[in-house]
């Protein structure tokens, strides 16, 4: 159940029940954060895939809850004027191409009103007075995910790498998809044909048995380099040395393979362990000029094309002098902070993940910057250590997970209340709640959606502050 269910899930909808495989026709009247349709029937809610707002339906139920119905789009009886046909056929099947369907100039209109429905909801300080742009788009929306994570299964026995079916552990196997970057998929359909040629055993999840769960494939787009990680039930790997050997002959450009250990039924995709198993460590992406070593773990957003265009928008607001002290929250691999260190005094940054700090460490000499560090540990713990150790910081930049900030960062944010502070949020809904509390000290200025991940309902924002 997605959050927006369980906020509509409060209602009460006067008893109206349904029986799944029961059909029935509604209008659609706007999308969800998920991408669904949205219609009503019988003032109860319904949400559709693959609906898009001003289309009569005619659905199927799926699934009838208290306060909500699920369906299945049956039938288009009228057609929006902003339908047009997706590229990828099981755009509706999987997450990640919700809004294939979509015309490019709605997408982004749906993008700004996400941001303008969460802050209605959670009615931060001022937020009716809030500047919103339209959304930044690619001029050519496909074709840009540098990354792949497909789960691997055996199928009427064959073996198949894609995403798993909406609300199910099936996996629908991807040939090709419109939104990759072409050297990834590439990449992950002959690595796929080799764990097939081999009989390398792939995981079966009812059994808990066998041996490659995940095959990732990510890309630097700027240099063309690949890196292949296996990610497996245990540290076997059956065949390691013919796969390793094939890959070297058929993929030159694969110039990084990795294990990385994930024993057991879990929803996480990593485990904790990552074994190099051939080629080099990294692979190196070019940013801004800036060259940047990627590990297998390492965060870098997905869209190589428009991460200098979010990172720009970030700086845009700064007033930098070169005597500012920068702190770079949830910093990966150091792209924000190395980005703007030659303007600063002084980057301090932290990450989660080891191998994320060791290469943002890492990037700072191999781009002879000498003023940034980064160290290992939660945002909220770190940044309240350092400014008891009377660390005094000009600008805070925040880049958090789709949680959005603790609880205890955005106090300890709200203590130091550095003059200069930008938020780029992935989640509308969890910066708009967080809006709330640091509208204590801080007025929003402006709220910059940024397309960076087209045809899918995901969003991203900058949010420049001014101190009150």
């Amino acid at each position: 159940m997605t959050k927006y269910e369980k906020n509509y899930n409060n209602y009460d909808r006067d008893g109206v029940s349904v029986t799944p495989g029961e059909q029935f026709k509604i209008t659609i009247k706007r999308l969800g954060i998920n991408g669904e349709g949205i219609g009503y029937y019988q003032r109860k809610l319904v949400f559709v895939p693959g609906a898009l707002p001003n289309e009569v339906v005619r659905v199927t139920v799926r699934e009838d809850l208290p306060r909500f119905i699920r369906a299945d789009l049956t039938e288009i009886l009228q057609t929006s004027a902003d339908r047009i046909e997706p590229v990828d056929a099981y755009a509706n099947e999987v997450g990640g191409f919700e809004l294939e369907n979509l015309a490019y100039p709605a997408q982004l209109q749906f993008k700004r009103d996400m941001i303008i429905s969460a802050l209605e909801k959670f009615k931060p300080a001022g937020y009716k007075h809030y500047k919103i742009p339209q959304t930044i788009g690619m001029d050519n929306p496909v074709a840009y995910r540098n990354k792949a994570q497909f789960q691997v299964r055996e199928q009427d026995g064959q073996v198949v790498a894609g995403l798993y079916e909406a609300r199910s552990h099936n996996v629908v196997d991807l040939k090709t998809s419109a939104l990759q970057y072409p050297l990834v998929m590439k990449v992950m359909n002959a690595v796929v044909a080799m764990i097939a040629d081999l009989n390398i055993p792939v995981y079966d999840e009812e059994k808990n048995s066998g041996i490659i769960k995940t095959v990732v494939v990510r890309a630097a787009v700027a240099t063309n380099e690949v890196q292949v990680t296996f990610v497996t039930q245990s540290p076997k790997l059956l065949k390691k040395r013919q796969l390793l050997e094939r890959i070297a002959t058929e993929l030159p450009e694969v110039v990084s393979v990795n294990q990385n250990v994930n024993p057991g039924k879990t929803s996480l995709v990593w485990g904790e362990q990552t074994i190099h198993l051939a080629g080099k460590k990294v692979i190196t992406e070019v940013l801004d000029g800036l060259e940047f070593d990627l590990s297998p773990r390492a965060f870098l957003q997905l869209n190589s094309f428009m991460t200098p265009t979010l990172y720009h928008e970030a700086f845009k607001s700064l007033k930098l002098t070169g005597k500012e002290k920068l702190v770079d929250a949830y910093a990966g691999v150091g792209t924000i902070g190395l980005l703007a260190a030659d303007k600063v005094r002084e980057v301090r940054g932290m990450d989660t993940i080891e191998e994320a700090v060791d290469d943002a460490n890492h990037n700072a000499l191999k781009n002879h910057i000498t003023n940034a560090f980064y160290e290992v540990g939660e945002a909220e713990e770190l940044l309240p250590a350092w400014l008891e150790d009377g660390f005094d910081p000009d600008i805070i930049i925040v880049d958090p997970p789709r949680t959005g900030l603790a609880d205890s960062l955005i106090d300890a944010i709200l203590t130091s209340a550095p003059s200069q502070f930008v938020y780029i949020s992935c989640n509308p809904s969890t910066l708009a709640r967080d809006l709330v509390k640091l509208t204590d000290k801080y007025r929003v200025d402006l709220i910059q959606s940024i397309d960076m991940m087209p045809q899918t309902a995901r969003c991203e924002a900058v949010v420049k502050f001014t101190k009150k």
